[in-house]
């Protein structure tokens, strides 16, 4: 099933449709979640304004409210298709429905992040493949050895998406892909996996694998999963995140993000 619109995804999700969301309600910005009580809200505040790459925030929400300016009627806690719920920096459960969480710290913060899957629509348009679309698959992602710049109690690696680009068409993908500096911008490495610590791209940390055919290059977004890795790294006592690949789908269009 293809979903076009903002508004149906989210009420699909409300009914229980889970798959990522790459390629649906195509043209408008997708984010990712982290939901934290207010006193790790500053803490997380900081460490995306020190690491604005892979933790580019469209929105930070009031204390106890799961609404956002982005989607006016949305609920940040039935919305997504899948949420993670973190204890202690450890991942105890994913649910397609965060309510019940929710309600055990009435002060959450959420923060939406920009999403690299805002940019795959150029990319389409100027006929470049999103291999993890053509594949109906969950786009690659890995933690990379580049450390994200601390923040109070946050510390955490870089993590990176991965799309396979035609060796001609990679200096087109960054020029598209760097229009829109607000959802990831341009890529952060080209070629070459282990130079960023990745040893097999064949088994991601998060999604799924995906083909790189003869001729390609792997190239490498800045990912908003990053701040997954911060909570597991620095064991943020709760939080609330989408699952991997599986976004909140904004009313906003992809242009508004374009340079």
């Amino acid at each position: 099933m293809t979903v076009h619109s903002p508004a149906e995804l989210r009420a699909a999700c409300r009914q229980g449709w889970a798959a990522p969301t790459s390629g649906h309600a195509i043209g408008f910005t997708q984010c990712n979640l982290i939901a934290l009580p207010r006193d790790w809200a500053w803490d997380f505040l900081l460490f995306a304004q020190r690491n604005p790459k892979p933790c580019p925030v469209l929105d930070v929400t009031e204390p106890g409210r799961f609404d956002t300016v982005l989607a006016p009627g949305a609920d940040l806690r039935r919305d997504l298709p899948l949420y993670r719920i973190w204890r202690d920096g450890v991942m105890v459960e994913e649910t397609p429905d965060a309510s019940a969480a929710w309600a055990e710290h009435p002060d959450l913060t959420a923060f939406l992040i920009g999403c690299s899957f805002t940019f795959e629509t150029p990319l389409l348009q100027a006929g470049i493949e999103i291999r993890h679309i053509s594949q109906g698959c969950n786009v690659p992602m890995y933690r990379t050895n580049r450390p994200c710049r601390p923040a109070g109690r946050l510390s955490g690696p870089l993590v990176v998406s991965m799309r396979p680009i035609p060796a001609d068409r990679v200096a087109d993908a960054v020029m598209i892909s760097g229009r829109s500096p607000a959802v990831h911008g341009a890529p952060v490495h080209v070629g070459a996996p282990d130079a960023l610590g990745i040893a097999d791209l064949d088994r991601p940390d998060f999604g799924d694998p995906v083909q790189v055919r003869a001729g390609e290059v792997p190239v490498f977004w800045a990912c908003g999963v990053t701040p997954q890795a911060a909570v597991m790294a620095s064991k943020v006592p709760f939080a609330i995140t989408h699952a991997p690949g599986y976004m909140f789908v904004t009313d906003i269009p992809d242009r508004v993000w374009q340079t």
